[in-house]
């Protein structure tokens, strides 16, 4: 089913608001009240439970090419750059699906209501990319259902993929972190996102979407209690043949953070944020386990 947007409705009723307001002073404070409600709500409760440590933030606040409008969907949050037309990252939290029922796949992306520069599922048509996930479709849909999946196919969440990357090596760490990250740790927390360097280039076929030169992927976990905390990034370019070993594009959470930059995890202490962001430990993630595993499937 594909979501209407709520945008006209929605001046309607402020409109309509407005103008009561102007009748009846008193319901314009309650209108006020129930707006600051609404937002502390969002702000301190709603946001932070999507959150691990923290909302991602830009490293300099002046750099306007990491600016970015806090998106909440069903099961994943994101920061959206109406600038370039992508997600700059994608937060979600995964827990092992077991026997969970496989949902139809939509066959339409659906355009973001809350996008300024309205990207639809044709803004990617005859590009020579692909519709790139972030927070994937197998994941929200076994671990949040129906919303969950439907809010993973908006464009906001979208971004341009080579083919050889998208249908192969990404779809590969996809797999992994549900099927043999989350059901080794428990709980896995996951920040993806675009990498932007050197000269802008934009979709042929949209303007207003920029064209990544790689993704990262940053997952880390709270292993067990007195145990300390372990996390794993990877970078990966846009220009993979898509049969290479994950291992080979095994980084540091500092090195994503200056290709980005974005700081994230800003909520944990400045001991522990130095020691996991430098940590280039892939060992207890048991990659050559995680290909195996995909190996069978």
């Amino acid at each position: 089913m594909r979501r209407k947007s709520s945008l006209p409705g929605l001046l309607r009723l402020l409109l309509g608001l407005f103008r009561l307001s102007r009748k009846h002073p008193v319901l314009l404070v309650i209108v006020a009240g129930l707006s600051l409600g609404g937002y502390g709500y969002e702000v301190k409760i709603a946001r932070p439970a999507l959150l691990y440590q923290g909302a991602p933030q830009p490293r300099d606040g002046k750099d306007f090419n990491t600016w970015f409008r806090i998106l909440r969907n069903h099961g994943f949050i994101l920061g959206y750059s109406d600038l370039r037309g992508n997600p700059l990252w994608v937060e979600y939290a995964l827990t092992f699906a077991e026997n969970t029922p496989s949902l139809k796949r939509p066959n339409r992306f659906e355009t973001d209501w809350r996008g300024i520069n309205r990207v639809s599922h044709d803004s990617f048509k005859k590009s020579d990319y692909d519709r790139g996930h972030m927070a994937p479709n197998y994941a929200m849909s076994h671990l949040y259902g129906r919303e969950g999946q439907a809010d993973s196919f908006l464009m906001t969440n979208i971004t341009p993929q080579k083919a050889k990357l998208n249908q192969q090596l990404w779809q590969r760490l996809e797999e992994t972190e549900i099927k043999h990250f989350a059901k080794v740790f428990g709980k896995v927390w996951v920040v993806t996102g675009p990498v932007f360097s050197g000269t802008v280039e934009r979709l042929s076929s949209d303007w207003t979407v920029e064209i990544p030169d790689a993704f990262f992927k940053i997952y880390i976990t709270e292993a067990a209690p007195g145990k300390p905390l372990m996390a794993l990034a990877f970078l990966v370019p846009q220009t993979v043949n898509g049969h290479e070993p994950l291992t080979q594009f095994v980084t540091s959470i500092d090195n994503i953070e200056m290709q980005t930059g974005i700081d994230f995890f800003a909520g944990l202490d400045d001991r522990t944020e130095a020691r996991v962001e430098a940590a280039i430990e892939p060992q207890p993630w048991n990659l050559p386990a995680a290909n195996k595993l995909l190996a069978h499937h």
